[in-house]
């Protein structure tokens, strides 16, 4: 059986902690951001954690 090439765009956006916490970054701030108040900006900074089912497929991409 072949060795399976991690999914570099999913490298790129998403890293796992130390204790298996799938943490990636809030999608929507990367260009467009004049139309956005400075309050959802503010909102969507920072990581949040990726729990069930997505988390499950995030780990599988990267051969974690």
């Amino acid at each position: 059986m072949p060795k399976l090439k991690t999914h570099s765009g999913t490298k790129d956006r998403v890293r796992v902690s130390k204790n298996g916490k799938v943490r990636a970054g809030h999608p929507n701030m990367n260009h467009f951001l004049g139309k956005k108040s400075g309050a959802r900006k503010r909102a969507l900074t920072g990581l949040t954690t990726r729990t069930g089912k997505i988390a499950k497929n995030i780990k599988k991409n990267l051969g974690v």
